[in-house]
């Protein structure tokens, strides 16, 4: 079974066609201000007009509201809305009810009991996303893409009722053994496919696509 992958943070036309051309099942536009991979929305639509209909477009938001949501949906297609903040599973499954568009949580891990904090979203998102949490000695970190990772062999053996995907400190040479440790079948990269922060080296891109594929 080939491995998903998700190339998230993507804002320039080189990135999504490496993306495209290399076989990644989703695309990730971030929505979040902060971030040095944000992309306006009416960007992310024109970026995003002649991507492979197969190939899901994922925005990727931080504790909003629904009128932000709703903003973001009238200028550009989403295929599944990414959370990546605070939000409660009551959130997630009112966004999910409201927009009609499955829905992602993203939960931080960084030892073994922060894989709880997935069991409350069960039901409420349709898939599960386990990335590295920020330490306390990083009081600027961003939600997430720091180039972080966590202990792969936390999620050894994990049986979730709904998808889940693997994310933080991913890239080119490591992707293999992370697999190899995780059982993981879905992958999320950004920081480890770029040149400099918010701005992704097609290469990287490919060769982390080529890589998934042999997995």
């Amino acid at each position: 079974m080939r491995i998903q992958a998700k190339i998230c943070g993507l804002n320039a036309a080189d990135g999504f066609a490496a993306a495209e051309a290399g076989g990644a099942a989703m695309v990730g536009l971030v929505f979040y201000a902060r971030s040095p991979r944000y992309v306006a929305p009416t960007e992310g639509a024109r970026l995003t007009a002649s991507l492979a209909p197969g190939i899901k477009r994922v925005g990727l938001f931080v504790d909003v509201d629904d009128r932000t949501i709703a903003e973001t949906l009238s200028h550009v297609r989403l295929d599944l809305l990414q959370f990546h903040g605070a939000e409660t599973p009551e959130r997630v499954g009112q966004a999910k009810t409201q927009f009609g568009l499955p829905v992602m949580k993203a939960v931080k891990v960084a030892v073994k009991a922060d894989l709880k904090a997935a069991q409350p979203y069960i039901g409420q998102a349709d898939w599960i996303l386990f990335d590295a949490k920020a330490p306390k000695s990083m009081p600027d970190a961003l939600p997430g893409g720091n180039a972080l990772s966590f202990d792969w062999r936390l999620l050894d053996g994990l049986d979730l009722p709904c998808p889940w995907m693997l994310s933080g400190g991913l890239d080119p040479e490591n992707l293999a053994e992370a697999v190899r440790i995780s059982g993981a079948r879905a992958v999320d990269v950004s920081s480890g496919v770029e040149a400099r922060p918010g701005r992704k080296d097609p290469e990287k891109i490919r060769a982390f696509l080529k890589t998934a594929g042999r997995i």
